[in-house]
C-alpha cells in the first residue's frame, strides 16, 4: 500500500498533493498533522509512476485520484542542472533542520549522489526525470514529494 498526501477538503482541485509515501513507517516519518490532510491509500504502481515522474497525482475527489501522463525533457545540461540545484536546496533544508530524522541518512546519501552526478556523461535531450535515469541505473531514486 502506498500513500498520496493532499491538502485536505480541496476535493476536484488541481495540484493540491502534498507528499508522497511508500510505505506506513514512510507516511509516519513525515511527521504530518494528519488533520490537515487527506490521505489517499493507492496501488504500488501508482506510487511509482509519480516517484519516477512519469504521473502526476493531479487531484482527488473523495477517494479516488485522478492521475495525468508526464513527459519529462531536460534539452541540455543547464536545464538538468537547474532541476538538480532546486532539489538539492529542498534536500539541503531538510538537512540542516532534521539531523536526527530517521530517515536523515537515506536523504543525504542521496544529496551527496546528486553532487557527485557528473552531467556531462548525460546524453541530451534527456527525455525522463531524474528519478527514472537514476532508477534505469539501479541507483536510489527520490522525488521530492516523499521529502519529510
Amino acid at each position: 500500500m502506498s500513500y498520496f498526501i493532499f491538502i485536505k477538503d480541496l476535493d476536484n482541485i488541481d495540484n493540491t498533493i502534498y507528499r508522497i509515501a511508500n510505505t506506513q513507517t514512510d507516511l509516519e516519518n513525515l511527521n504530518l498533522n494528519q488533520s490537515y490532510y487527506k490521505i489517499i491509500v493507492d496501488s504500488q504502481d501508482n506510487f511509482n509512476a509519480v516517484k519516477l515522474i512519469k504521473k502526476q497525482a493531479l487531484k482527488y475527489n473523495q477517494d479516488t485520484i485522478t492521475f495525468i501522463d508526464v513527459e519529462v525533457n531536460f534539452q541540455d545540461k543547464i536545464d538538468l542542472n537547474k532541476y538538480i540545484l532546486m532539489l538539492k536546496q529542498s534536500i539541503k533544508d531538510f538537512l540542516d533542520n532534521n539531523p536526527n530524522h530517521p530517515i536523515y541518512e537515506q536523504w543525504n546519501n542521496y544529496y551527496n549522489q546528486l553532487n557527485n552526478l557528473n552531467l556531462d556523461s548525460i546524453t541530451y535531450p534527456l527525455n525522463k526525470s531524474l528519478q527514472q535515469y537514476f532508477n534505469d541505473l539501479g541507483q536510489p531514486s527520490l522525488n521530492p514529494l516523499q521529502l519529510p
